[in-house]
């Protein structure tokens, strides 16, 4: 009988053991860079370069370096505000499209060595980098890889020119958290007074993975790589800081017409979603600039995001997998408006009421299976705030259930769930439910957990029993379970908005077909249409005006967006003299109100907008408005 015992013992250890064993990972994993990244959630991206000082979205190249020169930079008091708002890094536009880099680079004499500003021995990429750390945050840089200013743009000797580039800022300013790459490259730009437009093959000019991302594997093993595409972190596809309600981690990049995909040649359709069981781990990092625009323009100080606003875009962007990238403006003095440093605050100040206390804390909970009855995977590290320790079911049960039971009834309007990614992302979809009048009341359902999924509720409910069940097609890992109430954010600017205001439709006249009805209806979800326009659109004024505005189309289709335009004015309606030649910069990403403000009073009696050159072959329009005076 002893035997017996023994042999059945000895059987039955290796069962026990295996039992114990962590699940098999599943699926494309993250990077130890990709985890420390998921970590941050939230950081910024720091727009100033000589663009600032022409108020423009993007400069043409042709800035004179002695235009650059700030009379108050101070990064601290942009860090600083960084800071309070919770936010976990800085990346510095070390170079956007007009090519002037802001450190001291050997590769191009178009830099900070040429400006009056520190009489040509400042660093800011430096500054930037000293003030992060002060204030704990990480570090990281942008470099574009578009040069609208160096005549050798689009020969080899450029492709060049760019890794020596991105090898100085990768080696001189000590551990970055990420080196990001923008999309645009290619098109219209100075080149040294060229004036012209170069197109490049963007599949082989850059040699991303060849050449370029190498020299960040090579000095910067943990920073992640971001472009459209990843290789680590990818764009989501749109500038509203929203990822898709269902937003997947896992990524397959797509390219267009049988061309590999590429920073700017790119299928984006999948980006605000990802692909379930994508064959890469590139999760999506959500970029918005705190005003309308990237650069600082003064006509927007009344158009900074509110706290309550940043709430929103951090709940789907952090909230659905990824990450949050705010874009800051410094004005041309070199720090920020009050408007931002007041919002950036009460953000932060919002942020952290909301998740102070998981009201969860205390909670009973019973699992309705756990992996091998196992303490190491008990339900408890749900609660314990740790990222990586988790709760696990047996690899046959796929569709475990926990009732949580609260201390006492708690009112809530927000969800927090994460998974241990280190796993992989394992959950397709998960609900909730309320005990409620004796039966399960349904409350949510979420998809995508992933790294953190956060559900807002429509309305707070109050419970104190709770049911959530999981579904994955292996056993799920879920790490954390958290209950909150949004705060209240009493909210309102530092300084009052401009004098500047949009005419009514009495205060002018316009000649348009029927078909152009749309663009005057003050209805912003509605569009006009028209296939050709020799003349343009001729406003006849009844008093002087100060600026021009263009929205474009808002419901996702970006046929017919104008991206070049001329406004000419007239007193005869047949001599006309151009007042303003220009772009509309990155609207096509960032599809918002395009402002155009005069350096004069206009007092012409009639004023024209062409539409030079629009995406497609049409030309459309959501809403155009005239500027006056108070």
């Amino acid at each position: 009988m002893k035997k017996s015992r023994l042999v059945n013992y000895l059987l039955f250890i290796p069962l026990f053991g295996w039992a114990q064993q962590e699940p098999k990972p599943y699926g494309a994993l993250p990077s130890e860079g990709q985890l420390r990244w998921h970590e941050m959630e939230t950081y910024c991206l720091i727009h100033y370069t000589p663009t600032t000082f022409q108020d423009k979205e993007w400069g043409f190249g042709d800035a004179d370096p002695s235009l650059f020169n700030p009379s108050n930079f101070d990064a601290d008091q942009i860090a600083q505000a960084a800071a309070s708002a919770g936010f976990k890094g800085l990346i510095s536009v070390a170079k956007h499209h007009d090519g002037f880099c802001l450190w001291p680079t050997a590769t191009t004499d178009y830099s900070i060595r040429q400006s009056p500003w520190k009489n040509g021995k400042g660093d800011m990429v430096k500054e930037f980098m000293q003030a992060s750390h002060d204030h704990g945050l990480q570090f990281g840089v942008y470099l574009s890889a578009w040069d609208r200013n160096d005549t050798r743009y689009s020969t080899p000797v450029y492709a060049d020119a760019y890794r020596a580039q991105l090898t100085e800022l990768m080696t001189n300013y000590g551990e970055l958290f990420t080196s990001w790459h923008d999309g645009a490259n290619g098109g219209d730009g100075y080149y040294g007074g060229k004036n012209e437009k170069r197109i490049i093959n963007r599949t082989t000019y850059y040699e991303w993975q060849e050449r370029t991302w190498p020299i960040v594997r090579q000095y910067q093993p943990f920073a992640v790589v971001f472009s459209d595409i990843g290789p680590d972190i990818r764009w989501v596809g749109n500038e509203h800081g929203f990822a898709g309600e269902t937003s997947w981690a896992t990524f397959t990049p797509m390219g267009i017409d049988g061309r590999p995909p590429v920073p700017g040649d790119s299928d984006y359709s999948k980006s605000p979603t990802g692909d379930r069981n994508g064959e890469y781990w590139i999760p999506a990092e959500c970029d918005v600039p705190q005003r309308p625009g990237w650069f600082y323009h003064s006509n927007q100080n009344d158009k900074v995001k509110t706290p309550d606003q940043l709430f929103e875009i951090y709940l789907k962007s952090v909230g659905r997998g990824g990450a949050m990238n705010l874009g800051l403006a410094p004005m041309p003095e070199g720090i920020l408006h009050p408007n931002d440093v007041k919002s950036l605050d009460g953000f932060g100040k919002k942020v952290a009421a909301t998740f102070a206390t998981n009201l969860a804390q205390g909670a009973k909970i019973e699992a309705s299976n756990i992996r091998g009855n196992s303490k190491k995977f008990s339900a408890a590290f749900i609660l314990d705030d740790d990222r990586y320790s988790y709760y696990a079911s047996d690899d046959g049960v796929v569709n475990p259930a926990l009732e949580i039971t609260l201390t006492h009834a708690q009112e809530f309007d927000i969800i927090r769930l994460r998974e241990n990614i280190k796993l992989g992302q394992r959950l397709d979809s998960v609900r909730i439910d309320m005990w409620k009048d004796g039966q399960w009341k349904h409350v949510a359902s979420a998809t995508s957990i992933g790294a953190s999924r956060l559900i807002k509720l429509d309305q707070p409910i109050q419970a104190q029993k709770l049911k959530v069940s999981l579904y994955a097609p292996v056993a799920p890992t879920l790490s954390d379970f958290g209950l909150f109430k949004e705060a209240a954010s009493n909210f309102s600017f530092a300084m009052q908005s401009n004098s500047l205001i949009k005419l009514k439709a009495n205060e002018y006249s316009v000649e348009s077909g029927s078909n152009m009805k749309k663009a005057y209806d003050n209805d912003p979800n509605t569009f006009g249409v028209i296939a050709e326009y020799p003349n343009g659109f001729i406003f006849t004024l009844r008093g002087p005006i100060k600026g021009f505005t263009y929205l474009p189309r808002q419901d996702g289709n970006k046929e017919g967006i104008a991206t070049k335009y001329n406004i000419a004015i007239s007193d005869d309606n047949k001599s006309w003299k151009t007042l303003v030649d220009g772009e509309f910069s990155n609207v096509s990403a960032n599809p918002v109100e395009q402002t155009v403000l005069f350096n004069e009073t206009v007092q012409a009696k009639y004023i024209r907008f062409i539409p030079k050159e629009t995406i497609g072959k049409l030309f459309t329009v959501a809403e155009f408005g005239l500027l006056g005076y108070e």
